[in-house]
């Protein structure tokens, strides 16, 4: 039996059903405690476990990002929490330089099966240093999966899978979509890490993205059918590793592409997805891949820069015109 939950509610489940589950995971981050999450994402884990498995922490990233590394070294599987990305950056040493190489630098002796989750992506006027995107950064590292998706069937499945997994795995959210209402069942299940989603079946172009990035396609889809154009939506869900198969898949089918992505356009994950579609499927591309960034800048403050920095449906509409060679 399914119920519509929210976003926020479908990564708490995750949470509450892995501690049940597991005595060896606990939650531990800024506010997770107390307050029950800076985006209620904790509520009540702190009453049904307390404070020996849900921690309110110090605002020092670089320290508890460190602490749940040696956590998990040791057998535990922790949860970080960090209230945004951009507040890890600090943290990253810990990510990149240790939880990412336990497992080599100890000849497989050692594994480090830590989540670390928030919200990353910009969330309004929050300006240049809270609107950051850092799916791309974390990508790049060799040892560390990558989930970042905000459907509530795929956020709890996709959490679960997480929490269980060996490798250090970064789960990236959205907080402007925390509310997102959605299906989810109320049995046990899991989303397998490293799948994508076919959000809307269509022949004419495939547009794939993540994040809060596949609603904006979504809606550029509906639009593009009111004009006769059949768009088939990806959703990666995992970005690392990448499911390149679904996405050739589906150029096979439609032979052109539009990639949408909220990361700046230099090195981004669209980077690396066009990479794949023209090793795999060039000779069934029409047209040459085209990329729907954010601007290559840092974000502004005022409201009346957001459109023009953000993918927006009507960037998507445009860049799907421009693969069909439609006059736009």
């Amino acid at each position: 039996m399914s119920r519509i939950i929210t976003l926020r509610d479908a990564l708490g489940e995750a949470m509450a059903e892995e501690m049940r589950r597991d005595e060896n995971v606990f939650l531990m981050g800024e506010e997770v405690a107390e307050y029950n999450g800076a985006y209620k994402v904790s509520k009540g884990l702190l009453d049904e476990f307390g404070p020996k498995r849900v921690w309110d922490t110090p605002i020092a990233e670089l320290g508890f990002a460190g602490i749940g590394v040696g956590a998990a070294m040791n057998g535990l599987r922790p949860i970080i929490e960090f209230m945004t990305w951009n507040f890890a950056v600090l943290a990253f040493d810990q990510i990149v330089n240790n939880a990412a190489k336990t497992l080599s630098q100890s000849a497989g002796q050692f594994m480090c099966p830590i989540v670390f989750r928030g919200p990353s992506g910009s969330a309004g006027q929050l300006a240049q240093q809270h609107s950051q995107t850092f799916e791309s950064w974390m990508a790049n590292i060799p040892g560390v999966k990558v989930i970042s998706c905000i459907d509530p069937y795929d956020a709890k499945g996709l959490l679960k899978s997480a929490i269980r997994d060996n490798d250090p795995v970064c789960f990236m959210e959205s907080e402007q979509l925390y509310g997102l209402k959605g299906e989810v069942p109320e049995g046990e299940y899991l989303v397998p890490i490293g799948k994508a989603a076919i959000r809307r079946e269509g022949t004419d172009v495939t547009i794939v993205s993540y994040n809060k990035m596949i609603e904006i396609a979504k809606e550029a889809a509906i639009q593009l059918e009111k004009e006769g154009i059949s768009a088939e939506v990806i959703d990666l869900r995992t970005i690392r590793p990448l499911d390149h198969q679904t996405i050739i898949n589906s150029v096979k089918k439609t032979n052109r592409v539009v990639v949408v992505d909220e990361c700046w356009p230099f090195a981004g994950v669209s980077s690396e997805v066009a990479y794949e579609i023209q090793k795999y499927a060039f000779d069934f591309l029409d047209a040459p891949v085209i990329r729907v960034n954010s601007a290559d800048t840092s974000l502004p403050y005022a409201p009346t820069f957001l459109d023009e920095y953000l993918p927006t449906p009507g960037k998507v509409i445009k860049a799907v015109k421009e693969v069909m060679y439609m006059t736009v």
